[in-house]
């Protein structure tokens, strides 16, 4: 009977390593890019229906980046680009 108790210790722990707890690390990230990847996959379809509305696809994502960022910093830019814009007469 310890034999079994000593072959289930070695399974469980190999070289100092908890293999369920790896095993279990491993699959919850896979399972989180599976999940990934679909998400991934639903923003193209998003972005199609929007390219194919009519919109354009790069000005959407431009606001979507502007839109994470906090506002001062925003306004930081615009005057910059502003800046530049009269600076090159644009």
């Amino acid at each position: 009977m310890s034999e079994a108790v000593e072959t289930q210790d070695q399974d469980a722990e190999v070289g100092g390593i908890a293999a369920d707890r790896l095993r279990s690390i491993i699959e919850r990230v896979e399972r989180l890019e599976e999940e990934r990847k679909a998400l991934a996959d639903d923003i193209k379809d998003i972005f199609a229906e929007a390219k194919s509305a009519g919109f354009e696809v790069k000005v959407i994502r431009q606001i979507i980046r502007i839109r994470k960022q906090e506002p001062a910093e925003v306004e930081e830019q615009e005057t910059l680009l502003d800046l530049y814009r009269r600076a090159l007469g644009m």
